[in-house]
């Protein structure tokens, strides 16, 4: 695995992190900004996440029935996962969690929730983690949906208070980079 997240490494630096002024999902300011997607649309990147991300969750959360996450940046990571998982005999579905319910129809907050029952066992994925509000609130409407979440695995910890938040929420939070692995 460790040839793996090197590489993995190497893309998310080439393709997904940049070196500007931006303001996050958080409204914080920061000098550097690391748009996930960028790597986990890459093919080579989201077979490099799918292995990693379903190597954390075989020794971490070997429960886990379910990935799911926010959409945009989980959505791609989550197929990623459901994908390279599968073709290790894991069976892990997948949802999506809306940034607001849906306007229409049933006013769902999530989707693909057909294949879950209630109790099942489920990972949150996320790109990026800066203050951790973003994966809480798919803790929050996993949940409500009925299913039990194990914890949350995110591409890059941006070290600005997330873990800590998460973990007092009683949830384990791995990263497989830090803001420090970027060079900040």
């Amino acid at each position: 695995m460790e040839d793996k997240n090197r590489r993995l490494l190497e893309l998310v630096k080439l393709l997904s992190y940049e070196k500007r002024e931006v303001t996050l999902t958080s409204g914080k300011k920061s000098s550097y900004y690391i748009d996930g997607k960028q790597t986990t649309l890459d093919p080579e990147g989201a077979y490099l996440v799918g292995e990693l991300f379903t190597g954390i969750i075989k020794k971490e959360f070997g429960s886990a029935q379910g990935v799911g996450g926010i959409t945009l940046g989980a959505d791609p990571i989550i197929s990623a996962v459901m994908v390279v998982g599968y073709t290790k005999g894991m069976r892990l579905k997948g949802f999506i969690v809306r940034k607001e319910p849906k306007g229409h129809g049933t006013g769902a907050w999530i989707e693909g929730l057909k294949g879950f029952q209630p109790g099942d066992k489920v990972v949150i994925v996320e790109d990026v983690v800066t203050t951790g509000g973003s994966a809480l609130k798919a803790v929050e409407h996993a949940q409500e949906a009925g299913l039990t979440v194990l914890g949350i695995i995110a591409i890059v910890d941006r070290l600005e208070g997330g873990r800590e938040l998460v973990e007092s929420k009683g949830y384990r939070l791995f990263s497989l980079f830090t803001k420090a692995d970027l060079g900040e």
